[in-house]
């Protein structure tokens, strides 16, 4: 079989979280340009999921992935499924351990740990129902290594390394694969609801590009952060025929942030 057939979605369908924005916004695109036949796509920003534009078919369901209902509702209203792509999350808190409260807590893990397990499990009972397929889970190079302030996001993205290595034991002989991609610093919208970003923003007089490239020259092996669709080509490959081989690993994409000092910097205000 050619590489260009290994990359042929079409009878296909998938399932997307987080995909009004950023990382799953472009996975739906990748997905799409690759034909597959029909897109299940979950987000709980309405208007987002509204604004995509695709040539295939789309179910839009709007919805908090970390409430168990929902995912009740996508698996009694899904007849199958043959990709999933669970994306969704929240950042950081941003505060010390010491400093983090229960409520800050369970919201992050709430969407980022809790959120992808109820997405799992329904995506793989899905998968059972039919002859294989592929899941592909979004952690963090937060999950990897040690990073101050990252308490809540750190720890929900190391424990879906595992989660998936898991689920990829249990379901190999099902011909379901269940993957990682990990990215590194992806200028996607989940920065801009940092408080430290959006003061270094306001520090250059709103100049938002400005400070995504200083950041990914101080922090960055590459020099920049990536792109959402470099990750969705990453993501795409991971669940494609391309990667049959491959299942409960974990892809670092993220330009060599890992192989340097877990300190990262914040540049000086101007």
């Amino acid at each position: 079989m050619s590489a260009a057939a290994k990359l042929d979605f079409h009878s296909r369908r998938a399932l997307v979280t987080g995909a009004a924005s950023g990382i799953g916004r472009a996975t739906a695109h990748w997905l799409a340009d690759a034909g597959i036949a029909a897109l299940v796509l979950v987000d709980v920003d309405k208007d987002g999921l509204a604004a995509l534009d695709l040539p295939c078919g789309v179910e839009r369901v709007v919805g908090d992935v970390g409430d168990p209902a929902l995912w009740e509702r996508i698996e009694a209203e899904t007849p199958r499924l043959d990709h999933a792509v669970l994306n969704a999350a929240v950042n950081a808190t941003g505060l010390p351990v010491a400093e983090t409260s229960v409520d800050q807590w369970r919201r992050v893990m709430g969407v980022n740990l809790d959120g992808v397990f109820y997405g799992l499990r329904c995506a793989l009972r899905l998968l059972q129902r039919g002859t294989g397929g592929s899941v592909v889970l979004t952690s963090s190079v937060a999950g990897i290594r040690p990073m101050e302030n990252t308490a809540d996001y750190g720890t929900a993205k190391a424990a879906l390394l595992h989660l998936a290595k898991i689920a990829a034991l249990e379901n190999a002989d099902r011909g379901i694969r269940v993957n990682v991609v990990v990215p590194g610093s992806v200028d996607s919208g989940i920065w801009d609801a940092q408080p430290a970003f959006r003061k270094a923003v306001a520090d250059r007089g709103g100049d938002r590009a400005d400070l995504v490239a200083e950041l990914g020259a101080l922090n960055t092996p590459r020099g920049r952060w990536a792109r959402p669709e470099e990750m969705a080509d990453s993501i795409g490959f991971l669940l494609s025929d391309l990667a049959a081989n491959v299942t409960g690993a974990h892809l670092v994409s993220d330009g060599g942030i890992s192989l340097v000092s877990a300190r990262s910097r914040m540049p000086e205000p101007r």
